[in-house]
């Protein structure tokens, strides 16, 4: 059909690349209001909770009881219900009723009335509640810190520019898991030499991470996940109490910690029992306050593409994030992960809470360029700092960061790199040359750094882990190297860990590690529940004439795998082969999907892969797990059957992993998380270094895939993933497969 020229030009606009879906509520595919979400309600006997949201005390999953038990406040619990929503709704806008008094009654509401309440508020009352709400009266920010080279020199460098610019708090990752020792460190440096009293995490496996915590490598950590139904907590090997103990254990060390949830994780991982996103997290939120964290990351975090395709998922994000302001915690409100090809769109939902201010505006904003950010992209990088500073000016707001003179910022960078050259010769790590100081001072990404000796980085990192290598030993190598001021604020970081002040709810430090936090900086904000409200037929027509995908158009119709003939032999026994490599086969793979999500069959995924192993001079042996969907789980159960404890896990959609027997579910050799970004050859690849560490060799990782194209497949991934959950046999154990590649 011919369309005008301006429809043309606006059909190639970044924003219409992007994915929106229709709701799917028996999946939980929908943003509020499933028709399967609870009505509000509590019973309250004695004292005692025996009822919440019409589910009786006998009936209590493990969420409910735990909320019930040591969260809701019964003693308040009747009078808060009784409030009518909207009365409470008016209440939170209205500048005459002060917070101390929302926090009083949100404490005895359930999750469903939290959720009954915040529907009722359209996007500016939910502002004005947030501004009202929000635990510290100044905001605040965070920043990623990472490279796809896990390059602990740029990172440094990066970390010190970051810290100048005004952020309070930095997180890294890595992508080679063993290297995480040398990027916590670079963070630890970096950071103080931009701006003392900047703290810093690195997010990884938890008891690894509570590891390098406790080694004063780092100073806080947030990637303790909650879920919103049993089923997918029961999946991640936790519970509420396993959650609690951890969270207490952070605390004995002297580290802030707050938990982590988000509006999709659920839906994600296929056990949403079709409630919406927006009441699965309140129950995470509950949950969060129950176990006695001072703050929670939400914001719907990597579940931000998935949210954001259903009709008002951007509001129901910004909901979570009041929600979890409502009952006092401190919030880190997301807007840290890439969503959508429109710059607009992207500042736009970043401006919900730039404008009245959160705790900390982004739980990751990308200090780096986002193609070299190992968490897949923030909602915005380096490259839009302008942006964000022309607004802070143009609104009068204070987004936590500012702009910095570029020679300071070259200066800090230099400094940064010099001081991790120096650290590393003094420990006789691998080294850090002058060519590669002076790289980091300009490099734009990791692709612009000589590259470095992986292998060799992995050994001596692996030495800080196994010895009692600890943050002292890098104050006094600074103090004796020449770099007496950063030894000084880390040690003086190092102090406040035994003080423990800065673990108070919303705790940041200034330069002289002053805390700032919601006791000694409560917001005093002081000062509704009418307006424009959108008809459904206006509702409607908003999104008529919108290119929506509808999510069974991913699914097979006829599956059929064709080039392989597969024979069920029985339970699998563990192998006795010491040159063999397990491949682990999830529940659906070449059965009721025979294809990954971008449509290589089954087939020759299974063919490069044996061939990749067969080069290496290995066996290979194919299981199929049948209990879980989950690639962890898939690949652990693969390595404890394999004769060598190697064995690759693979979903049917692709997602790949290498698993070692001795490392726990979470933990792995190598991860191949970006399946639509993945070849046959990326396959054979993968065999091939499956059947090096079978050998025993210490193969280089295959280089990590950085590309935010694979983003709008989360839809797809979801789907998926959930036709995946459906075929699931909890009953039935791993069993032995022969299958002929033809």
């Amino acid at each position: 059909m011919k369309t005008t020229l301006r429809k043309q030009v606006l059909e190639k606009r970044p924003v219409n690349q992007d994915l929106i879906s229709e709701e799917m509520p028996e999946i939980g595919l929908i943003a509020v209001d499933s028709p399967n979400d609870p009505k509000p309600d509590i019973k309250v006997e004695q004292g005692i909770i025996t009822q919440i949201d019409g589910t009786k005390a006998e009936d209590f999953d493990f969420i409910d009881l735990y909320i019930a038990k040591y969260g809701i406040n019964a003693a308040v619990a009747e009078e808060a219900m009784a409030i009518d929503s909207l009365q409470f709704a008016k209440m939170l806008v209205d500048v005459n009723v002060p917070r101390e008094e929302i926090l009083r009654l949100a404490n005895g509401m359930t999750p469903a009335k939290l959720v009954d309440v915040l529907k009722r508020l359209n996007i500016v009352e939910i502002m004005m509640a947030q501004m009202k709400m929000r635990a510290r009266k100044s905001p605040a920010n965070q920043a990623h810190v990472n490279n796809v080279q896990d390059n602990p020199v740029l990172m440094a460098a990066d970390a010190a520019e970051a810290a100048l610019r005004g952020f309070a708090e930095e997180e890294t990752t890595c992508l080679v898991a063993r290297l995480a020792p040398f990027n916590a460190m670079a963070l630890l440096v970096g950071s103080q030499i931009g701006r003392p009293g900047v703290i810093t995490q690195c997010a990884l496996e938890e008891a690894t991470e509570l590891k390098i915590g406790m080694k004063g490598l780092t100073s806080y950590a947030e990637t303790l996940s909650v879920y919103g139904t049993e089923a997918v907590m029961c999946d991640g090997d936790d519970t509420p109490w396993s959650k609690a103990f951890l969270s207490a254990v952070y605390a004995s060390r002297g580290m802030k910690m707050r938990f982590s949830s988000g509006t999709g994780s659920e839906v994600m991982m296929g056990g949403a029992e079709g409630k919406s996103m927006l009441y699965l997290e309140a129950r995470c939120v509950w949950l969060t306050k129950a176990c006695g964290s001072q703050g929670v990351q939400n914001g719907s975090i990597d579940g931000t593409p998935l949210s954001s395709a259903m009709p008002a998922g951007i509001r129901a994000i910004a909901c979570e994030c009041l929600m979890a302001s409502i009952l006092g915690l401190e919030c880190a409100s997301g807007n840290d992960t890439y969503f959508s090809n429109s710059e607009m769109r992207s500042l736009s939902k970043m401006m919900i809470q730039l404008l009245p201010g959160t705790d900390f505006i982004n739980s990751g904003y990308s200090a780096v360029p986002n193609v070299d950010n190992s968490f897949t992209g923030s909602i915005l990088d380096c490259d839009n700092y302008s942006d964000v500073y022309m607004a802070q000016r143009d609104f009068m707001v204070d987004g936590g960061i500012h702009p910095a003179a570029d020679q300071q910022v070259i200066n800090v960078r230099r400094k940064a790199a010099s001081a991790m050259q120096a650290l590393f010769a003094a420990f006789h790590f691998p080294e850090i040359t002058d060519e590669e100081v002076e790289a980091a001072v300009y490099a734009y990404t990791s692709a612009d750094m000589p590259k470095r000796n992986i292998g060799a980085d992995i050994q001596a990192a692996n030495r800080i882990m196994e010895t009692d290598f600890n943050g002292f030993d890098i104050v006094r190598a600074l103090y004796h190297n020449g770099f007496q001021d950063t030894a000084e604020s880390i040690l003086s970081l190092l102090k406040q860990r035994i003080a423990g002040d800065y673990l108070q709810t919303s705790a940041i430090f200034d330069e002289t590690f002053h805390v700032i936090s919601a006791i000694n900086n409560g917001n005093d904000y002081a000062g509704p529940g009418s307006g424009y409200q959108i008809s459904e037929a206006r509702w409607a027509k908003m999104q008529e004439h919108m290119e929506k995908l509808r999510p069974d158009t991913y699914l097979e119709k006829n599956p059929q795998a064709e080039g392989l003939t597969i024979t069920e032999k029985g339970t699998a026994a563990h192998g006795a082969d010491a040159d063999e490599v397990v491949i682990a086969l999830s529940p659906s793979f070449a059965e009721s999907q025979t294809k990954t999500m971008t449509g290589i069959p089954h087939h020759d995924i299974l063919k490069e892969m044996t061939a990749g192993i067969e080069e290496e001079g290995m066996k290979w042996r194919f299981i199929k797990v049948h209990d879980s969907p989950d690639l962890a789980k898939i690949a652990s159960q693969g390595s404890r059957l394999s004769g060598s404890g190697i064995a690759i896990g693979i979903q049917s959609k692709g997602t790949t992993v290498i698993h070692q027997k001795d490392l726990v579910p979470l933990d792995n050799l190598e991860l191949f998380s970006l399946s639509p970004l993945y070849t046959r050859e990326t396959y054979r690849s993968i065999g091939k270094n499956a059947a090096k560490y079978a050998k025993g060799e210490n193969p280089t990782p295959l280089p990590a895939m950085c590309d935010m194209s694979a983003r709008p497949y989360m839809i797809k991934t979801t789907i998926l993933q959930n036709a995946e959950a459906g075929v699931v046999k909890k009953d039935k154990a791993p069993t032995e497969l022969e299958i002929r590649i033809d």
